[in-house]
């Protein structure tokens, strides 16, 4: 299977470590408007050809299917690019940064029968996983999740540490990891949503500083706090507080609530989100049918996301 990976940023290097772990799969080309950034990262992985123009990657002799690590901002028209190319496409969270667009993508979808899979890497971590795993079997039920989603970032930096040419967002980016996670861990809908914010950062323009309450039909709770002012630890930290326990879950690692490690080696083939999300990605496509994280699944997500823009614009 031949891919194209549009981005060689930090989390286009991700993917490219974890595509040579999948058997049959090739990069073979990369996209990135940054072209000597994007031929060093080509010539480290072995990639025969680079372009700062999408379509002419995508034009490529073979090519199969799109990994997009662009910027949030083009997310959605890259993705609806890819799929009237007939290429199946993997967008990295978050799927768009509007509602209408997220729509828009989903419409695309469904009329080309393409997989079209969006990157909630929390459904693929095994620590959610194994969570995950216990309430399919009955053994645990959530009662809340309080999540904590932390990183100091006051200049426009990636992960990397290495300047911006677009601005990340605590809402459409970092919010919608836990939205899509605890609709999926708890099997519910949400059906109410709360949300403050800060004051919007003068040269950034976002808000800093987010604070999210969301409840299911059932009554199950989840309490989000969200910084960019954090200065330290950073990630994203979350708490199940179950019937039948309390659990932590830092990406790849889950504790209880005593700090004592789970072993989660045994959940997947591998113990990095990252990988198992890309597998779910190749083995969609070859098995032609609808992949966990399917823009038709998380468009629930978008919606409320959508829904708390709004409450946050008339506040």
């Amino acid at each position: 299977m031949n891919i194209v990976l549009a981005g060689a940023g930090a989390f286009g290097s991700k993917h490219l470590d974890s595509l040579k772990l999948i058997d049959g799969v090739q990069v073979v080309s990369i996209a990135d408007f940054e072209t000597d950034k994007a031929r060093a990262v080509a010539d480290k992985y072995g990639v025969p050809h680079v372009s700062a123009d999408l379509g002419e990657c995508l034009a490529q002799p073979g090519v199969d299917a799109v990994i997009l690590c662009t910027p949030t901002q083009v997310h959605a028209v890259q993705a609806i690019q890819c799929m009237k190319a007939g290429k199946h496409v993997q967008v990295e969270i978050p799927l768009a940064d509007s509602f209408e667009d997220a729509q828009a993508v989903l419409r695309v979808q469904q009329e080309t029968g393409l997989v079209c899979m969006v990157g909630h890497t929390r459904r693929f971590n095994p620590s959610h996983q194994w969570i995950h795993n216990k309430i399919k079997s009955g053994e645990l039920n959530i009662q809340q999740m309080d999540v904590q989603t932390y990183f100091f970032r006051r200049k426009n930096i990636n992960a990397l540490g290495e300047p911006r040419s677009w601005t990340d967002h605590l809402l459409w980016h970092h919010a919608a990891h836990t939205v899509d996670l605890f609709q999926y861990q708890t099997g519910e809908r949400v059906v109410a949503a709360n949300a403050m914010q800060g004051p919007i950062h003068p040269e950034l323009n976002i808000a800093m500083d987010m604070s999210i309450q969301l409840k299911t039909e059932s009554g199950k709770i989840c309490t989000l706090s969200l910084s960019f002012n954090n200065d330290g630890p950073l990630g994203t930290f979350f708490r199940y507080i179950c019937d039948n326990g309390t659990y932590m879950a830092r990406y790849d690692d889950l504790v209880n609530g005593h700090e004592e490690a789970i072993d989660v080696s045994n959940v997947d083939v591998s113990i990095n989100g990252i990988e198992l999300q890309d597998r779910e990605f190749i083995a969609a496509i070859r098995e032609k049918r609808e992949p966990n994280a399917s823009v038709a699944k998380v468009i629930p997500c978008y919606q409320i996301l959508h829904k708390l823009e709004q409450s946050l614009a008339q506040s």
